[in-house]
Order: structure tokens, then C-alpha cells, then sequence
């Protein structure tokens, strides 16, 4: 069997639940581009627990089922991460603060400076038409040719999670190219309809002025981003949020 073109490693983390870098599990599932440009699932997942370094929060806990003694001898995430980060890698918008590269948790240090597809991101661009984007959610929806339901099982934890997201993204890879998912990302979201509020459902350019205007001074950067292009279009300048109110993002 010939090498891939190119290889995307999905990865998935299980966290403490107390900080960006209390990582108690990591999974991964690589995707590889085939001699006839097609990307498919390569035979190979994997994962490892990780000590967090500290306790597992009990809300963290009744989403993973990860104890605190299963981690406790495990290696810590500095010592996992490099071997297994250091290729070019893909999240369903992870890490959970800053979901950049440049986020402590997956820094340059750890990752050899490899960039980050947001999973996320990308279904918004190419499957706006879905009613909902999240990673479970577009697995029933989408129903990805190929993916074995008990494969995906436990959801929440680090493998059957990477997997999941593995099928999505080889299915955007063969939409569009792994660069211009990756400008993308780049990018906050850009939601193709308001997620909450008096306008919840609506799509953004149905909105009007007024609440087309709130929208692109929101805090949040997706909803600001999202609203940007419909004032253009409207012919007005976007404004700045409030002094104080940037996105944390």
C-alpha cells in the first residue's frame, strides 16, 4: 500500500474540568488523503490518559466517567503531548479557551508550530443549511457513510469522540481543500442563523436593521463576524462592541 499525500490527526481531549490545561484523556484518529485525491479513515486511533495534575471536578466526571485514580500514574500532558501533536491537526473547536494554536494547552512548543482545522467552524461554511452543528448531532443528521455507531460509543470520551469528528472532517476535506479549511478557522463562526434571543431561528439576513445592528456589537465574535457581511450589504460600517465588552476570543 502506497504512503498518503497527506495525513490530518483529529484530536479529542477529556479535561478536570478546573483549568485550559487540566487534560485528563487524549484521542486521536488520523485522516489520510488517498492516490486518488479522496480522503478516508486511516486503520490506526489511538489514546492515552493523562494526569491532570489535580482532581477531576465531579461535573467533569459525570460527563467522562474518568476517576481520579484511573489518571493518577499516567503521564502529565507536557510529557504526551509532542509525540502525538506534532503533525497537521483538526478539533471540533477545541482547545476550549482561545481555540487558537497559540492556546497554552496545544502552543507551538507542543504542536511544532502545526496549524488547526476547527471542525466547527467548517460545518458552518459548508453545511449551513443544517438545523444544528454539533459534533453528536451532525453524526445522526449527516449519518457519515462508513462510521460504526459502537466505534463512536461512549460519547465523551477522547477516541470514540476523535472518531466521530474523523468522519466529518474527511467528508469537508473532500468538499474543500485542507487549506481553505483551515483560513476558515482562522475566522470566528460564521452562524447562518441567530442561536438565541427574541430572534432565535431566524436567518441573519431576515434580521432587521436594529436587531442586525445589536448583533454585530454582541460581545460574542461568532454572532459580530456573522453580521458583519449582511451590514456591508446593507451598506453600513460595522461598529465596534463597547469598550470592555471585546470576546474573550
Amino acid at each position: 500500500m502506497s504512503e498518503p499525500r497527506s495525513r490530518i490527526r483529529v484530536i479529542d481531549l477529556e479535561t478536570a474540568g478546573n483549568g485550559p490545561d487540566d487534560v485528563c484523556e487524549i484521542g486521536w484518529q488520523d485522516v489520510e488523503q488517498g492516490d486518488d485525491g479522496l480522503w478516508r479513515l486511516s486503520d490506526a486511533p489511538g489514546s492515552r490518559l493523562v494526569n491532570p495534575g489535580r482532581p477531576n471536578s465531579l461535573e467533569t466526571m459525570a460527563v467522562h466517567h474518568i476517576l481520579d485514580e484511573q489518571v493518577s500514574g499516567a503521564p502529565f500532558w507536557k510529557a504526551v503531548a509532542p509525540e502525538i501533536l506534532r503533525r497537521k491537526a483538526a478539533s471540533w473547536r477545541w482547545p476550549p479557551i482561545g481555540r487558537r494554536s497559540s492556546s497554552g494547552t496545544a502552543g507551538p512548543h507542543l504542536t511544532g508550530g502545526a496549524g488547526w482545522i476547527c471542525t466547527w467552524i467548517s460545518a458552518l461554511r459548508l453545511w449551513p443549511e443544517l438545523p444544528s452543528f454539533s459534533n453528536q448531532r451532525l453524526r445522526y443528521q449527516r449519518r457519515p457513510e462508513g462510521l460504526v455507531h459502537e466505534m463512536g460509543l461512549p460519547a465523551h470520551r477522547a477516541l470514540p469522540d476523535a472518531y466521530i469528528t474523523a468522519h466529518h472532517l474527511r467528508d469537508m476535506l473532500n468538499e474543500a481543500s485542507a487549506d481553505q479549511l483551515l483560513a476558515w478557522s482562522q475566522e470566528p463562526g460564521l452562524l447562518p442563523r441567530v442561536p438565541a434571543g427574541a430572534d432565535r431561528g431566524k436567518a441573519v439576513p431576515d434580521l432587521g436593521d436594529e436587531a442586525l445592528r445589536a448583533l454585530a456589537r454582541d460581545r460574542d465574535a461568532d454572532l459580530r463576524f456573522s453580521a458583519e457581511p449582511e451590514l456591508r450589504r446593507r451598506g453600513e460600517a460595522p461598529t465596534p462592541p463597547p469598550s470592555g465588552q471585546q470576546s474573550l476570543l
